[in-house]
């Protein structure tokens, strides 16, 4: 495969993938030391890991792996390009010499059809069939849609036929999932037509990214753990107040067999044949954020580097895969690589809302280093965990020069830490050599230890105002009315020091997606707290995000299209 010279044009991301040719995927795997008995084939160049194998690699140790944490500054909405720097970098530490896997999570239907397109890497860095990733892929974003539904069902079913747990249907909380994005599905009345029907109730859908299901596999480390967490989930509460879960209803071993292939994990290949793992979609600004623990677990059980990725910034993505993914993985993060942009940090320093991105193409290197203190922001952040902090400078075709150089110089002489140029969407492994040679030096030369930046015994309410002060920067927390009685519920069901999930607009440090750069003088407004038992942590619900999206006014779905020789169009 060859990449395009520094003044050629860099064809399409649809152009490259068609133009390279997929290795089959027992040979992507061998330089792990898979065999093809490891692997359950869809197709030539994807395969699911079988489950014994899942199983016997996901219980190895992996003491000896490094993971890497790719996240980035607070984005714009088009996103600063952590997957495809995620993708190169492993390109990268390949062409180093050193075993990696990259670790990515699984793209959802709504932001395929809605705002984003496709979401699979970019450029020389992406992953392959790069089509069928972001189309069902192998299915598993359906078949957790399929055991959410049944869980609703199978609910409403138990109140229509005698409701013998005496489930209050005003305080049922289980709503139902599509992976498409719907704002007419967002709040609605089933039940409708008469008794056969059921009673009729309040019900609404969530994005199937949002769903607690989703969560409990991408958290699960095994069958029995995928069991007892989909069996704790809280789906409703009776006349007395007592949670009513999955397990009550018995359907926990039904909605078992329906995750059981969707637990396995998938591996593809990147465009240059490294491995990678595809797997799991929760969405960060609504839960924790990252691919499946069972794949990070396979992929340090296998590679020297595990890159793997939380979604959206650090003060999101990075602070919910440090403080609750990697203590329930079991795992050590050796690194953050910090994702960076030209563009981003014009945002920041134009202070601008919404979005005008024509105005962030004209060249302007005193609005990138009035972005500087949000890049800053997250610096502290990821330091704060007590991990090494390399900034990758995710380059764009029409970043000019000085405004990249004005970038490494401010990291590497005003905050001493390393930063290096990537240009892996140009370029492939080649372009992020510097990255990954600056990353396996910092974490040789590092000698902190990983901390957790709050304490596990916390009450929840002490947790979510140390992440919003210590991480957001904000002067407190406000609890509104609601919330506070969400805290009263959250002490007598026995999570009241459960980790905190929070969930806030990620385009700002604050819950205002207008206030950019790094707020200051606010307080975090809390308005409602949801236990998810069987993820393991309280979703702390601040500003308007929404678990539901809707459609945005040209929405992408608008240019995708099938050609007679059954090419898709418009996706990427």
């Amino acid at each position: 495969m060859s990449t395009p010279s520094p003044d050629d044009p860099i064809p399409s991301d649809a152009e490259i993938a068609r133009a390279a040719t997929e290795q089959p995927i027992e040979d992507v795997v061998s330089s792990l030391g898979l065999e093809p008995d490891d692997l359950d084939p869809y197709g030539d160049s994807v395969a699911k890991l079988t489950a014994e194998t899942t199983r016997q690699l996901a219980e190895r140790s992996t003491a000896d792996a490094r993971y890497v944490l790719v996240t980035g500054m607070t984005p714009t909405p088009r996103g600063e390009g952590k997957t495809v720097t995620n993708v190169g970098l492993a390109q990268a530490f390949d062409r180093l010499g050193k075993t990696a896997v990259a670790a990515i999570r699984e793209p959802s239907l709504g932001p395929v059809f809605g705002l984003k397109g496709g979401a699979a890497g970019g450029g020389y860095s992406q992953v392959l069939p790069m089509e069928d990733i972001n189309l069902h892929f192998t299915g598993d974003l359906h078949a957790v849609t399929a055991a959410h539904n049944v869980i609703s069902a199978t609910l409403d079913n138990h109140v229509h036929q005698g409701n013998e747990l005496g489930v209050d249907p005003t305080e049922i909380v289980w709503p139902r999932a599509i992976d498409v994005n719907d704002r007419a599905l967002r709040e609605l009345v089933v039940g409708l037509g008469g008794s056969a029907n059921g009673p009729p109730r309040e019900d609404g859908f969530v994005l199937t990214a949002a769903s607690e299901l989703m969560a409990v596999l991408c958290l699960a480390d095994g069958i029995a753990d995928l069991k007892d967490r989909i069996g704790r989930i809280i789906v409703a509460y009776d006349a007395d107040d007592d949670p009513v879960t999955v397990d009550d209803l018995g359907v926990t071993g039904a909605v078992a067999v329906l995750l059981r292939d969707a637990f396995r994990p998938n591996v593809v290949g990147t465009i240059e044949g490294t491995p990678a793992f595809v797997h799991g979609g929760p969405f960060a600004n609504i839960a924790h954020g990252t691919n499946s623990i069972v794949a990070d677990r396979v992929g340090g059980a296998l590679a020297d580097y595990v890159v793997t990725e939380a979604g959206f910034g650090a003060d999101l993505g990075a602070e919910k895969f440090f403080d609750i993914v990697a203590p329930a993985a079991g795992i050590e993060p050796a690194a953050a690589a910090l994702v960076v942009s030209v563009r981003a940090l014009k945002y920041h320093g134009k202070d601008m809302w919404p979005v005008e991105f024509d105005t962030l193409e004209e060249p302007d290197v005193d609005a990138v280093r009035a972005g500087f203190e949000n890049l800053d922001r997250h610096v502290a952040i990821l330091e704060a965990f007590g991990v090494p902090v390399v900034v990758a400078v995710n380059r764009f075709p029409g970043d000019a020069d000085d405004e990249v150089d004005a970038i490494l110089d401010h990291c590497r002489e005003g905050l001493g830490v390393r930063a290096a140029e990537s240009t892996v969407y140009r370029d492939g492994g080649d372009g992020g050599i510097e990255l990954a040679t600056a990353i396996d030096d910092a974490v040789d030369e590092h000698d902190e230890p990983f901390e957790p930046i709050y304490d596990r015994d916390a009450p929840v309410a002490e947790k979510i105002e140390t992440v919003a002060t210590r991480v957001y920067g904000a002067d407190g927390v406000t609890f509104t009315d609601d919330a506070r009685a969400d805290l009263d519920r959250l002490e007598s069901i026995g999570l009241a020091d459960a980790p905190v999930c929070l969930s806030k607009t990620p385009y700002s440090f604050s819950d205002d997606p207008s206030k950019n750069g790094v707020p200051e003088g606010w307080e975090l407004t809390v308005r409602e707290l949801r236990p998810s038992a069987g993820a393991g942590f309280v979703v702390a619900l601040t500003g308007d995000v929404l678990t539901m999206p809707g459609l945005p006014s040209d929405p992408a779905a608008l240019e995708i299209d099938l050609e007679g020789d059954g090419t898709v169009t418009g996706l990427f």
